[in-house]
């Protein structure tokens, strides 16, 4: 697991950016049912073969806020580490998102859209204005980034 740490100074407090960075696998089949199968065969090409294919994703989670003058922290990392347990690996590792994450049900699960789901459920678990950015990271050469936008 990678970390980073980026902090910004103020006279009064110290505000910092931390980011945990985690791995997980997944196979999904980007495929629009408000589309015709020749349509999804031409928009998405190899990415729409009926069997699916897989993904080793690299998510980034980073986080925002003051240092708190007690613990020196944002926030405790082994908090963060189980928050991302719990919003991203239980759903998301070893899974068929199409069929085995009911989010992906009706949306197609392009990167775009696996970012707004993480940070779905990453929002619901930390404290309110706290999550900065998601990062997830489909190739080496594809990464989409999404802020709450």
């Amino acid at each position: 697991m990678e970390k980073s740490l980026r902090c910004v100074s103020s006279k009064a407090e110290r505000f910092c950016y931390i980011t945990r960075v985690q791995s997980f696998s997944a196979c999904h089949r980007l495929h629009s049912k408000s589309l015709s199968d020749e349509e999804n065969r031409r928009i998405f090409g190899k990415c729409n073969n009926p069997n699916g294919h897989g993904h080793n994703y690299k998510v980034e989670v980073t986080v925002q806020g003051k240092i708190d003058q007690n613990t020196g922290m944002v926030m405790n990392l082994t908090d963060l580490q189980q928050y991302i347990e719990e919003a991203i690996m239980k759903p998301l590792d070893h899974r068929n998102l199409d069929l085995d994450v009911p989010y992906f049900a009706n949306t197609v699960s392009t990167t775009e859209n696996l970012a707004v789901y993480i940070w779905d459920n990453m929002v619901k678990l930390l404290p309110p204005n706290m999550l900065y950015e998601i990062k997830v990271h489909e190739t080496d050469k594809n990464i989409v980034v999404y802020r709450g936008e």
